[in-house]
């Protein structure tokens, strides 16, 4: 608790204002498939629903819900590999461009990464004509999706030993909650197009937690370095590469932060358990009903998204923030 407080004193002193240390973007992340593998890429365009690709393809089980880690960890087990070119600002997909599927696990008892036995790396085209299936929903919202075919529901069905299908958003609209921000979109993410994270925060965690954890289990788009610890609960208009971002709302962590995106397997406590000592809702929104949830990382909008000029829509490793 001591540690924890010490951390809790040190964010007094920095909230990102002026005087702070210069901040830049550390990763970019992109997650194509929801609550599968992500890919850390030197950059990414931003569409009207976030960056391009990122949740645009989501698992659904036989009623059509939402699949995801938690419910099945192992999904976090699922490598998911894109052309390099899929993240220039101009490119565009042909009929011969493939998302590749491949699940890997770790050998435990060496640093080596093997190929599952008996799962064959799977091709899923990105420009190709689908069928659409109505009724397929993620938490509050329910519409049509393209239905990536039985090759690519055989494949997800066997890996999780029930009926899954893999659907690909199409041009239905899912707007944002309009409470946190009004006239926003975004493709089959919980809620929002951006998650905004800092080096700074998992750093301060990870000297009170008994084992450090990486940042890929908290899932972020953007990481940022060079800032105060939490100072990105305070962001409520931040510029990366002349892009205005809009911090609209602290992101509720649930059980995935707890699990191991190596293996796929699940921590009984933590890193929840700490968090609550510190980033519960009873320490930072009490006027909330859910005082046991926990907060780490700024989910957020980008203002240039609803405007039709997409040139220099662009986020990159290294930008000024």
């Amino acid at each position: 608790m001591e540690r924890a407080a010490s951390v809790i004193s040190s964010l007094l002193g920095g909230g990102g204002g002026s005087g702070a240390q210069a901040a830049t973007v550390k990763s970019v992340l992109v997650y194509p498939i929801k609550s599968c593998r992500g890919i850390s890429v030197p950059q990414a365009p931003i569409t009207a629903t976030g960056f391009r690709w990122d949740r645009q393809w989501m698992l659904v089980n036989s009623k059509g819900r939402a699949c995801t880690q938690r419910v099945e960890p192992k999904l976090a087990l699922v490598e998911v590999q894109m052309p390099p070119e899929a993240f220039a600002e101009d490119w565009h997909p042909t009929p011969d461009d493939h998302m590749g599927i491949v699940r890997w696990i770790a050998d435990r008892f060496s640093e080596s990464v093997i190929r599952a036995p008996g799962m064959e790396p799977l091709k899923v085209p990105l420009s190709v004509e689908c069928a659409t299936i109505s009724d397929v929903s993620v938490w509050e919202w329910t519409g049509a999706a393209y239905d990536e075919g039985a090759e690519a529901a055989e494949w997800f069905s066997t890996f999780l030993g029930c009926p899954t299908r893999l659907v690909r958003f199409n041009e239905e609209t899912r707007l944002t909650d309009p409470d946190y921000a009004r006239g926003y979109k975004t493709m089959f993410s919980d809620g929002f197009p951006y998650l905004i994270v800092s080096q700074g925060s998992l750093d301060a965690l990870n000297e009170i937690l008994k084992e450090p954890i990486p940042i890929n289990r908290f899932r972020p788009n953007i990481l940022v370095e060079g800032c105060h610890p939490y100072a990105e609960d305070m962001w409520k208009s931040v510029k990366i590469n002349k892009l205005t971002f809009q911090g609209v709302k602290l992101c509720g962590r649930c059980k995935v932060p707890t699990i191991n995106q190596d293996t796929g397997i699940p921590s009984p406590t933590e890193p929840t358990e700490t968090l609550q000592t510190y980033r519960s809702g009873e320490v930072l929104l009490r006027s909330h009903k859910n005082k046991r949830q926990v907060y780490f990382g700024q989910n957020a909008v980008c203002k240039e998204s609803l405007s039709a000029n997409g040139e220099g829509r662009i986020v990159k490793v290294g930008d000024p923030v």
